[in-house]
């Protein structure tokens, strides 16, 4: 990452994540990212090879998009513009051209490209590539002298030439088709004032290839074509190899923008049309039929179904809809026809902010890889020293021939690319992103990702996060001689009428136990109080205790009952029927059928649970009591949330900090790692560094799986890169040659490509990593008390 010198303060910025096309390896990143980091403008520019992306945070009052993509066209690459699917960005100019709908006044935009970029014609050119060169390196390998003394073969070479000749005319293929990509490469990162891997390559096939032709046109005899045109074929196919893997790791987006349905059916005049996705405007009206995908964002006109959500919130249950339901873009209309208008389009969708979110978390950085990345340029540096050191050596002090002694120094240059290094952390970053993308994690940046593996405190907020929120019945007790489904009948009629929080969770309570309905009349709300009605002839009063003294209602063996509810932190329902005190109803934030699982399993996972409320004492240790935590702060204004975990950190350390709601933001802001429940306010989500998009306590302890997984396969491949760069330089410098153990350039690049093959492989294995779902934890929504 780098920051523009002559950039200014900061005031106001905007992150455009770009598709580049041709960064050719992990540490190629660097070219472009240098370029952009010089930009005037500019805050911070990431590239990453993985994805094909470059996320640029910049000043909009200073540059724009069209002047990045120019940029980035000057180092060799093409840069496409805004990576958003064609699909969700849609706009036209005169000439019908596709164009980026954010561009500044005055500036053509650029065509969008998936997130991904066209993955598989990289895929397709690099083996091409391989197999040109492996096809021209056998019968190159059979003319040069190790082949003719291998094999004793004798024939001449073909159309009589000689064996040099011969191999020279076959390696013009390699070098300048199969091998271009490497020069290429190499110019890009001369070009911004860097090293990578292109260059050791470069610098190893071309050095080897121009010798070689200078003793062929010399009429010499020691060459070493078959060195380069093997060294070729294996680099190839180690960045095959490196795509495909590359290709598999980035499914989370591609998977994310699939799900979008490319047409939609607008009713504009009473006609029902058909018209791409992408043509839909805020304020369209669309009729949605069972079975199909919604195409934007919405809000119901018409009608009533079950929206299966779960391919972009993860809820399992389908959820049901009807007029005013907010529809999300991407989910399946189950068993209703549906009229929809368009609320959120395009870059707008929530959708498109989901595949945004996870694209800047797999471009951003850890910690552990801006430091690779330095140690790569460094490797680099040591690796074209140590191969001209080597040179030199064996040439003088080893008294050897200048042939041999070429050989040992492009071996060195080769066996220590630091591609391995340079995909270690990245590779790792972009399969644990997308991992928990489809868990319903968001990871906004790879920093959160890498230190929620080193939290051991999580503070929750308690409304939202651990509770629902929302008012619920917990608990009913009744009068003797009273029926209690006749009771709610009762009490549900009257609380009908009624728009009170309160009074819906007693509705729902009775609609819940498919209780019959009943009609109120005469409904009379007293402020402060509660509400009466005639329910079939009854008179019902329902409310709190001053309810019951205006109506004159001798509470009896019930007014203890009153306060021990009360006293629990509940919200007290008294219901009269006919004078006659009937029953009393706890209400209070329903605990999450998950909480208490998630802190069970947080404990397992050595994470310690701490509740942060602002109820009073006695409600909070009521529900800290159901969920099995220890650690409470109650009576927590909103203003000293903040203050309460910064205490948590000064005595634990690192802490993650789960929330939902305004006052939560400070907080969230104040943790070394913000988590927001994915139904709480935009203001939450946007402080935090993690988004949980189902609401569902037991994703905390799955992100913290998947970020000590992560944390995990980036330390093995860390591990692996450096001590194989370690070992391999030395001797492919020739320490062992005095005991006959030596390395040939073309098992340098084999060993080297090998080694990023083995890194991106086992990043890929996290895939595989054990994420327990809902199911595997037993029931554990708690008892009324």
């Amino acid at each position: 990452m780098t920051r523009s010198d002559d950039s200014p303060t900061r005031t106001v910025s905007r992150t455009a994540v770009l598709t580049v096309e041709g960064i050719s390896c992990p540490s190629g990143q660097a070219a472009i990212t240098a370029a952009l980091g010089r930009v005037a403008g500019v805050f911070e520019a990431t590239a990453n090879w993985t994805s094909q992306t470059a996320t640029v945070l910049y000043d909009p009052a200073i540059t724009d998009v069209p002047t990045l993509t120019g940029w980035v066209n000057q180092t060799g690459c093409q840069c496409g513009g805004e990576s958003l699917p064609i699909h969700l960005v849609h706009a036209e100019t005169d000439h019908g051209e596709d164009v980026d709908p954010t561009s500044p006044p005055g500036h053509e935009g650029h065509a969008t490209h998936a997130a991904d970029g066209d993955m598989s014609d990289h895929v397709r050119a690099m083996r091409n590539s391989f197999i040109v060169a492996a096809v021209l390196s056998v019968p190159i390998l059979l003319y040069a002298p190790i082949g003719r003394e291998v094999l004793k073969w004798s024939a001449p070479a073909p159309f009589g030439l000689s064996d040099n000749w011969f191999s020279l005319l076959l390696s013009l293929p390699v070098i300048f088709y199969a091998d271009r990509m490497f020069f290429t490469g190499a110019v890009q990162a001369l070009r911004a004032r860097t090293l990578d891997m292109m260059v050791l390559v470069a610098v190893g096939v071309g050095t080897g290839w121009l010798y070689s032709v200078v003793v062929t046109v010399s009429g010499g005899s020691d060459v070493f074509f078959e060195a380069a045109a093997v060294l070729s074929a294996f680099v190839l196919l180690g960045h095959w190899l490196e795509m495909r893997a590359r290709s598999g790791a980035s499914n989370a987006i591609r998977s994310l923008l699939d799900l979008t349905p490319p047409m939609a059916i607008v009713l504009r005049h009473d006609e029902e049309l058909e018209i791409p996705t992408s043509e839909v405007i805020v304020g369209d009206l669309l009729l949605v039929r069972p079975g199909a995908k919604i195409p934007v964002d919405g809000v119901v006109i018409d009608g009533e179904s079950e929206v299966d959500e779960s391919l972009v919130t993860g809820e399992s249950l389908p959820v049901h809809k009807g007029p005013e339901s907010n529809v999300i873009g991407a989910t399946i209309n189950r068993n209703g026809t549906l009229r929809i208008r368009a609320t959120k389009v395009g870059r707008d969708t929530a959708l498109a902010q989901i595949a945004n979110l996870v694209q800047q978390a797999q471009n951003s950085k850890a910690p552990g890889q801006r430091l690779a990345d330095r140690a790569a340029f460094w490797l680099v540096l040591v690796a074209l020293i140590g191969g001209l050191l080597t040179f030199l050596f064996w040439v003088t002090i080893g008294d050897r021939s200048v042939n041999q002694a070429m050989l040992f120094a492009i071996t060195v240059v080769v066996i220590t690319c630091p591609d391995a290094l340079g995909l270690a952390t990245p590779m790792a970053i972009m399969v644990g992103t997308g991992l928990g993308a489809k868990r319903g994690v968001l990871f906004k940046n790879a920093s959160a990702l890498e230190a929620l593996a080193s939290v051991r405190t999580v503070v929750m907020d308690k409304t939202g996060t651990l509770t629902k929120g929302q008012p619920e019945v917990v608990e009913i007790h009744l009068a003797d001689g009273v029926n209690e489904t006749e009771l709610l009948r009762l009490a549900a009629a009257v609380e009908a009428e009624s728009e009170h929080p309160v009074a819906k969770a007693v509705v729902e309570y009775a609609e819940a136990r498919q209780i019959a309905k009943a009609s109120a009349k005469s409904f009379d709300t007293i402020p402060g109080h509660g509400a009466v009605a005639i329910v079939e002839n009854h008179r019902v009063a329902i409310g709190n205790r001053r309810l019951m003294d205006r109506e004159k209602v001798e509470l009896g063996p019930l007014a203890s009952v009153i306060d021990a509810v009360s006293t629990g932190g509940r919200t007290v329902v008294a219901v009269a029927v006919d004078h006659r005190a009937s029953g009393v109803l706890g209400v209070a934030d329903a605990v999450r059928d998950t909480s208490a699982a998630s802190v069970a399993d947080l404990r397992t996972l050595g994470v310690t649970p701490v509740m942060l409320t602002g109820d009073n004492a006695a409600t909070a240790a009521r529900i800290a009591e159901q969920l099995g935590i220890s650690d409470v702060f109650a009576d927590v204004l909103p203003a000293d949330k903040a203050a309460a975990v910064e205490q948590r950190q000064a005595s634990h350390g690192l802490v993650a900090m789960v929330g939902d709601g305004v006052n939560d933001s400070p907080a969230l802001a104040q943790a070394d790692v913000g988590i927001a429940i994915g139904a709480g306010t935009d203001v939450a989500i946007d402080t935090a560094d993690i988004v949980l998009m189902r609401s569902d306590p037991l994703d905390i302890p799955a992100a913290i799986r998947i970020s000590r997984g992560t944390v995990r396969k980036m330390r093995q491949n860390l591990g692996w890169a450096i001590g194989y760069n370690a070992l391999a330089l030395p001797v492919a410098a020739g320490v062992l040659e005095p005991w006959g153990i030596t390395l040939s350039p073309e098992i340098g690049a084999l060993l080297m490509s090998g080694s990023t093959v083995l890194v991106a492989v086992n990043a890929l294995l996290l895939r595989r990593l054990s994420i327990p779902g809902e199911s595997d934890y037993p029931t554990t929504r708690p008892a009324p008390l």
